[in-house]
């Protein structure tokens, strides 16, 4: 059995969008999402086994020193309308919004820990509660950025994507050898073929005219981004290397620089001990029952405890 971190904005939304409106709590608020998200966890638990469990939080969705790098990083997924709350906010569907608010104090109540830090974004919380760690992990999350904490110890379930239904199952699961299989590349090296080839979902541009078979192509014959950058600076660098590739890696390089540092996900010694024990608090399932939930927040305890 593995301690099992959840990339908590992924899941819920991920909930939100598979599950009706329709499902409602007493007092007619849609509670889709929680209940999508509580399900999903304990089919994780029921599927995998868990030592502990730690819903990963975004406490910050969009830290300014990943903008300040990279301008564009999420610009997309900013509300634009001028009479926003705060400058900078993530648009969110209004029927979602007071949900992520239930899940934040009901997932404590449930005795799952809820972990995040100023300034970062779950996935930060997550790559420093993996390495820290000493078990085996399960990550549960639809964000391909995780792939690169993937290793013979940290398996992601990856819960995004039609092929992640494969085998019954919401997710799809994402060992070594699976990384190496879907994306050409060692899982340590997929943050270089991210950097390389980009990612709209994000706002992160990549370089001009690289895709993910140029990127991973360009990874296996020079490992990691100083290596492709080394080799485009030489002019007697060999195929995939081409004369248009290494003048397109030779511009963006100062870009690619500032993405690699935006794109790696870097351990943080606040996790250096982690408590993720699941221990239900007296009145849970009232909580829970008060939302419209209390069937999915019994299963759940069932199969934690």
């Amino acid at each position: 059995m593995a301690a099992l971190l959840l990339d908590s904005a992924s899941l819920y939304y991920r909930a939100y969008f598979a599950l009706p409106e329709t499902i409602v709590g007493p007092d007619g608020t849609p509670v889709n999402a929680v209940r999508g998200f509580l399900e999903t966890v304990a089919a994780l638990v029921r599927d995998r086994g868990a030592t502990g469990i730690a819903a990963c939080w975004d406490d910050d969705w969009r830290p300014q020193w990943r903008v300040d790098l990279v301008p564009s990083y999420k610009t997309h997924r900013v509300l634009e309308e001028p009479d926003a709350d705060e400058e900078g906010e993530e648009e969110i569907p209004d029927t979602l919004a007071h949900q992520v608010d239930i899940l934040r104090e009901l997932l404590p109540a449930l005795g799952i820990p809820v972990l995040g830090a100023a300034g970062y974004e779950a996935d930060d919380v997550i790559a420093g509660l993996a390495h820290h760690i000493s078990g085996p992990v399960d990550i549960a999350s639809g964000d391909r950025d995780l792939v690169q904490l993937v290793d013979d110890r940290v398996t992601l379930l990856f819960t995004g994507g039609t092929s992640a239904s494969r085998g019954g199952r919401p997710w799809q699961v994402m060992t070594p050898a699976d990384t190496q299989a879907k994306f050409g590349v060692d899982p340590r090296r997929y943050a270089d073929l991210a950097i390389l080839r980009g990612d709209p979902s994000d706002g992160l541009p990549g370089v001009r005219g690289i895709g993910e078979k140029t990127a991973a192509a360009l990874v296996q014959a020079f490992g990691d981004v100083e290596g492709v950058l080394a080799a485009a600076a030489d002019p007697q660098s060999s195929r995939p290397m081409t004369p248009a590739l290494r003048q397109r890696l030779i511009e963006a390089q100062d870009e690619v620089r500032r993405a690699e540092k935006v794109v790696r996900l870097r351990p943080d010694s606040r996790w250096s001990q982690p408590d993720l024990t699941v221990r239900p608090q007296p009145g849970a399932i009232d909580l829970a029952e008060a939302w419209g939930v209390g069937a999915a927040a019994r299963r759940l305890i069932d199969v934690v405890t």
